[in-house]
């Protein structure tokens, strides 16, 4: 049987409580027992993300993602899903930089369902495997690319900016969807590799929280997962660390079919899991966080130069986080005052700092935040999931708030001072242009389907 310890509340956890577990093949098992309903969530979280990916192989982790509800050993095509709901559960899959995550959450008596489905796929995918599924997926997601980010609008946005802030051969330069060519030249062979390599127990974090029975889920985690065998030939990810401050403003005009003209930014921040991360947080909360922030006040309601305002954090463990810069503007306002409008607001704050209302509020939001993400099952396994993977301890997701609440109003400003500055950031500007026109009839009054189809494709 698995080796535990005994769970503790921790000062500050709101007498919330994990376990900590390890099977014998590298699992690590983290369990928290909560009683209030009766459901239980499963959450695996594997450590490999696009952060993993080389050059030519973007989107292999994402495309992965999707090949995993493929079928397995003992569960074949759509089975998953299909087992899944058809017991009153649900489910579903992530990719990040840094992670891939499946989560399932079911009525308590199904509970056993969820591991051994979850440990089949880790065990036996490559029994299924084949050509056709890959074609399958690979479709979906190409189709995926086109709706969430070719075809709409600002859609390439993330992408942009953060090709703009990471250097070419930088680990977080790509985006987790990948390019179409990369898409297009991932093999069967390049899957099986992938999966052999980063589907590992030892790579792997199982989180399962709700009402359940600790020495029953363990039992069942051993007979299900225990047997899987270690792999060993996983390669660190490349090193993400960057200089603090880009050192220049590094700027792109995007000339679009887009609704009104945008100011995107992204701005270099301290890595997740530190105070001055934290601190950088509540600055971000202050200034775009909402409509009682900085910005929002200034944009949106006084100057009524924009329509929206928002500042928020991307928090990254392999590399810098990033602070993200949102603002569409109102009417035919040109990005120009908006972006100076936006650094005197920075400016300002860097001087000044928070306020004790606005200190107050921002750590309140952040707040709760956490206790959005602890509340339910299924968030609190991904929680667990992620403190563990990403800093190796479980049990600081219990406590994360405590360390945001001691963070001080001089720690804002700093954060403030010394990083939302223009020599630190991507800008990208949206302006937009005219739609095609549409094909002229022909004399007779028919129309030209030839004209008529390129200008729906433009």
């Amino acid at each position: 049987m698995p080796m535990g310890h005994t769970a503790t509340a921790q000062a500050g956890s709101g007498g919330l409580t994990a376990t900590e577990h390890r099977l014998a093949n590298g699992l690590r098992v983290v369990l928290s027992e909560d009683h209030l309903t009766p459901v239980a969530a499963v959450c695996l979280w594997y450590d490999v993300g696009s952060r993993h990916e080389v050059k030519g192989r973007t989107g292999l982790a994402h495309l992965f993602e999707h090949l995993m509800f493929q079928g397995s050993g003992q569960v074949k095509g759509n089975g998953h899903f299909e087992l899944v709901q058809g017991a009153g559960g649900s489910l579903n899959g992530t990719t990040s930089f840094e992670r891939t995550n499946y989560f399932e959450t079911m009525p308590t008596h199904q509970l056993e369902l969820a591991l051994w489905l979850e440990a089949d796929r880790m065990g036996s995918l490559l029994a299924e495997l084949d050509e056709k599924s890959m074609e399958n997926q690979r479709d979906v997601v190409k189709n995926e690319r086109r709706q969430r980010y070719d075809n709409v609008p600002y859609g390439t946005a993330f992408e942009r900016l953060t090709a703009l802030v990471h250097p070419d051969d930088h680990p977080y330069h790509h985006t987790p969807i990948g390019s179409m060519a990369d898409l297009d030249a991932a093999t069967l062979e390049d899957a099986r590799t992938f999966f052999r390599t980063y589907y590992a127990p030892n790579n792997a974090v199982l989180s399962v929280v709700g009402d359940i029975d600790p020495e029953q889920t363990l039992a069942w985690i051993e007979k299900y997962f225990g047997s899987i065998p270690s792999h060993d030939g996983k390669q660190p990810p490349r090193d993400g660390k960057l200089p603090e401050i880009i050192g220049r403003e590094l700027r792109e005009e995007v000339r679009e079919e887009v609704p009104a003209r945008a100011l995107m930014a992204a701005y270099r921040l301290p890595h997740d899991g530190t105070r001055e991360c934290d601190a950088a947080d509540l600055a971000l909360t202050v200034l775009g966080g909402g409509e009682s922030s900085r910005l929002h006040n200034r944009l949106v309601r006084r100057d009524r130069t924009a329509v929206g305002a928002g500042f928020w954090m991307l928090r990254l463990a392999g590399a810098p986080s990033l602070g993200w810069l949102d603002v569409k503007t109102s009417g035919g306002v040109e990005v120009a005052q908006i972006e100076a409008a936006v650094d005197e607001e920075l400016a300002r704050f860097a001087e000044e700092g928070p306020t004790p209302e606005e200190m107050e509020r921002a750590q309140a939001q952040l707040e709760r935040e956490w206790l959005d993400r602890l509340g339910t099952v299924a968030s609190r396994a991904d929680e667990l999931c992620r403190f563990a993977v990403l800093f190796g301890d479980p049990q600081r997701a219990l406590t994360a708030v405590n360390r945001v609440l001691d963070i001080t109003a001089e720690e804002v400003r700093a954060a403030a001072r010394a990083q939302l500055r223009p020599d630190n950031r991507a800008v990208l500007v949206y302006e937009p242009v005219e739609s095609a026109e549409p094909a002229e009839e022909a004399e007779d009054g028919a129309t030209n389907d030839t004209d008529a189809h390129e200008g729906a494709d433009k």
